[in-house]
């Protein structure tokens, strides 16, 4: 039976913070300069005294301390924190982030909720990994492997011939905030060489390739056999002509098929 998720396995350690001594100018000019930060958990030492948002500085003096305007009735989390339970709370209290605190209250990280999403996406690819795992064996009745890597683009075979370009718009945004979810990969070694099948996350790969990203983490499926093992994805991929993640055409007049159909049930 799968263990549940865990606050502390999916929420940041290394966590800014600031003073309940400083000014709220000082505060909202970091919130400007920063990637990403909202807000930040109002610290003394490594105890958690309150917390401070952008919505908390728009309407204070520039001059006042953070200590006056801060919000001290402060949701916060606990590692061994159920991350469901996490999303609960974030969900009910209406905040994007949550401290999490160890019980003596100390500030050990902080959990937000695309930390949540991507705790939900990370445990459902193995899902789709045993599936396909399952299927190569009856198939092909060869020993396979599960091994998780980082992967260069450049070395994928693709195995679907086109993506659709409103979909690399979305999978852009997902690996811009950490979102996407691994790719999976099937490793079918000829002799000393070793295919990587691009099998799931094309659209990932190809808005990767757009935004300069290099390399990407995945499950590979290591195929294991006495002899050469030829998969039907991959004389897909050699009838289609298909060699790297440069030959999947990206199509621009016409909208991904579950959009479409979504769209005509409106």
């Amino acid at each position: 039976m799968a263990t549940r998720a865990r606050v502390k396995e999916y929420m940041t350690r290394e966590v800014a913070t600031v003073s309940a001594d400083d000014t709220v100018q000082e505060v909202a000019r970091r919130i400007a300069e920063s990637e990403g930060h909202n807000g930040f958990p109002v610290t003394d030492g490594r105890r958690v005294k309150g917390f401070i948002s952008a919505r908390d500085l728009l309407l204070a003096d520039k001059d006042a301390l953070l200590f006056t305007v801060m919000n001290e009735n402060l949701v916060v989390a606990h590692p061994e924190m159920d991350v469901i339970d996490a999303a609960r709370v974030i969900l009910r209290s209406g905040i994007q982030k949550l401290p999490v605190v160890d019980d003596a209250g100390n500030l050990v990280g902080i959990i937000s909720n695309t930390d949540v999403v991507r705790s939900q996406i990370e445990r459902a690819t193995p899902e789709k990994v045993g599936d396909l795992m399952e299927t190569l064996q009856q198939i092909h009745d060869v020993t396979v492997t599960q091994e998780r890597r980082t992967v260069r683009l450049d070395d994928l075979v693709p195995t679907q011939n086109r993506v659709y370009a409103d979909e690399l718009e979305g999978r852009s945004y997902e690996l811009e905030n950490g979102l996407a979810e691994p790719l999976v990969i099937i490793a079918n070694a000829t002799g000393r060489t070793e295919r990587l099948l691009l099998t799931d996350g094309h659209h990932r790969a190809l808005a990767a390739d757009r935004l300069g990203i290099e390399e990407m983490d995945a499950y590979v499926i290591v195929v294991k056999a006495a002899g050469p093992v030829e998969l039907g994805m991959e004389r897909t991929a050699e009838n289609e002509g298909l060699q790297s993640i440069d030959d999947v055409e990206v199509v621009d007049y016409a909208r991904h098929p579950l959009i479409e159909t979504t769209k005509r049930l409106q």
